[in-house]
């Protein structure tokens, strides 16, 4: 399983349907990135070969958010575990046998099995949409919710937005590993994100793992962009 790294590390979302343009990018940002997110979009359109291909870069966080009964997301995880992913995301809500069977499932990998990660709520929901959901007390009351639940049942982390970190760490102190999207330089487009900090302001409230896409991709230079990041994070 990943270790924990000494300060926060880049994940570099590769967010593009391209084997090319994921390997292009993967290759010219190694230098400055702990590892290579790879989400459903290019597993849709290009399935585990093209993962693989790239993973063979940096460590792969494999974000497919499995959602489902049980047996079904223990399945999944199995399949999964055979592209050596560092860390693999399911959905929090998807309940504490969910959760329990994934964990098992992942430990049949032996001592290379991933991280499995909990994704609490998306960077993308509003309270607004939450209410919509019928979940009331907007998301740092559902954060914290989900992640008792999902650390009971035996994830070895979660992923919150940058806002729900420090919650995070309160209750549960150092021990889970927290992986942070939703993260944005000073004067980067939220984009349809709307839980947002900067990377050295999500590193000090307590991430392991920032989870940065279109900031270093859309950027003329992305190398450049993420040794930016990099060099935020390091002062």
């Amino acid at each position: 399983m990943i270790e924990r790294p000494n300060r926060a590390g880049i994940i570099a979302a590769l967010d593009t349907q391209s084997p090319e343009q994921a390997e292009a990018w993967a290759e010219a940002l190694a230098p400055h990135i702990g590892c290579v997110k790879l989400g459903l979009e290019f597993f849709v359109a290009n399935g585990p070969q093209a993962v693989a291909r790239i993973a063979r870069h940096r460590p792969l966080f494999l974000d497919l958010k499995f959602h489902d009964i049980p047996n079904t997301v223990a399945g999944a995880v199995r399949s999964a575990c055979a592209l050596r992913p560092a860390m693999l995301t399911i959905h929090a809500s998807g309940g504490a046998p969910m959760i329990e069977a994934a964990r098992r499932a992942a430990e049949e990998a032996g001592a290379d099995r991933p991280a499995i990660l909990a994704v609490t709520v998306l960077t993308s929901t509003s309270p607004a949409t939450l209410s919509e959901t019928g979940v009331a007390g907007g998301p740092a009351q559902q954060v914290l919710r989900l992640a008792r639940l999902a650390l009971d049942a035996g994830a070895d982390g979660l992923v919150c937005a940058p806002p729900e970190v420090a919650l995070i760490r309160a209750a549960h102190g150092a021990s889970p590993l927290l992986v942070v999207p939703g993260v944005r330089p000073a004067g980067s487009a939220r984009g349809d994100q709307t839980r947002v900090a900067t990377p050295a302001e999500t590193a000090a409230a307590g991430a392991d793992w920032l989870v940065i896409g279109r900031p270093i991709t859309t950027a003329a230079d992305p190398a450049s962009a993420a040794a930016a990041i990099a060099a935020e994070l390091a002062a």
